[in-house]
């Protein structure tokens, strides 16, 4: 234990140079960026209300979202950012099941028993009463290859996006592999950073017997951050199933506070949720709260155009 702990403290002393060379404003800049040159591990939690077919659905979903960044070369970076998912949701899947209507005329009991038996196994595969589920979701991760200098005042980032079936139970995935592109534009000055982040998902293998997968997903983003290390943001994480024309849009308000935790810069987020849109069974609203651990890079901030810093 002794051995670990002196492990610890040296790992800790090691960093700290990092943390001295990144000051509150440069971090908070760093946090609003997708593609800043800046080690983190959020952990995210949300609680959404009323999903399902009775209204009566919760879902409480933990993303863990470690971001990396790597230095490609003096000019590119590239950030890989990781969505690893575990889901616990009650009452999502319930909802009545159609009665057995009966068959028409004078017909033995037996085959009246047979009949029954056999609409309600058809009833329950067709309407899944399942009250209770958890367990881990699929993974989405994204490879942003972004300039260490904006261009024209732009921050950008652009590559790949991944989905993997990692679900531990089929009604919390999609049992697809999918890919395709993935995008952002983003300008900060002053305390203020605005942009839109996007991606495509198509689906190229898995469980041949489920829908594929084919969805866009847009999330414009807002955020201000004050003097006292304090951040308001706004976003909309909009996404739209292409197979059954549907769009789903979560609007998300946030705030969120840097502090030091041991010397180690932590950032703490609550906000709330409301569904502007949704497929039916689709929650109303919900809540977010974020633990966000900074392990700053120590990287010497590039020049803006405006003469602001941004993350390189």
């Amino acid at each position: 234990m002794k051995t670990k702990l002196n492990l610890l403290a040296a790992a800790l002393a090691l960093a700290a140079p990092a943390f001295a060379q990144t000051s509150d404003e440069e971090l908070l800049k760093q946090l609003a960026n997708p593609v800043a040159s800046l080690i983190s591990v959020p952990f995210q939690s949300n609680f959404d209300f009323r999903m399902g077919p009775l209204d009566q659905g919760t879902q409480f979903k933990l993303n863990f979202q470690p971001v990396i960044p790597i230095a490609m070369s003096k000019d590119w970076n590239l950030i890989i950012r990781t969505i690893v998912p575990y889901v616990s949701q009650e009452d999502v899947f319930k909802g009545p099941l159609p009665q057995f209507p009966g068959l028409p005329g004078d017909v033995p009991d037996a085959l009246e028993r047979a009949a029954e038996k056999a609409f309600n196994k058809a009833a329950k595969k067709r309407f899944p009463n399942d009250a209770h589920q958890d367990g881990l979701s699929d993974i989405v991760q994204s490879f942003f290859f972004s300039p260490k200098e904006p261009v024209g005042g732009w921050i950008l980032g652009f590559g790949p996006v991944l989905l993997y079936p990692t679900a531990t139970d089929d009604k919390l995935g999609t049992e697809k592999w999918a890919a395709g592109p993935t995008a952002l534009a983003l300008k900060q000055h002053g305390g203020w950073t605005y942009g839109v982040l996007g991606n495509h998902l198509w689906s190229y293998a898995g469980n041949e017997d489920r829908r594929s997968v084919n969805a866009t997903f847009v999330q414009p983003f807002l955020s201000y951050a004050t003097k006292t290390k304090t951040t308001f943001g706004l976003n909309a994480e909009s996404t739209y199933d292409w197979n059954n024309s549907q769009w789903t849009v979560p609007v998300n308000a946030t705030v969120s506070q840097l502090v030091k935790v041991g010397g180690l810069p932590v950032q703490f987020t609550v906000g709330g949720r409301y569904y502007a849109e949704g497929p039916s069974g689709a929650p109303e609203w919900g809540l977010r709260f974020v633990i966000t651990p900074l392990f700053p890079t120590g990287a010497k901030p590039a020049s803006a155009p405006d003469g602001k810093s941004y993350a390189k």
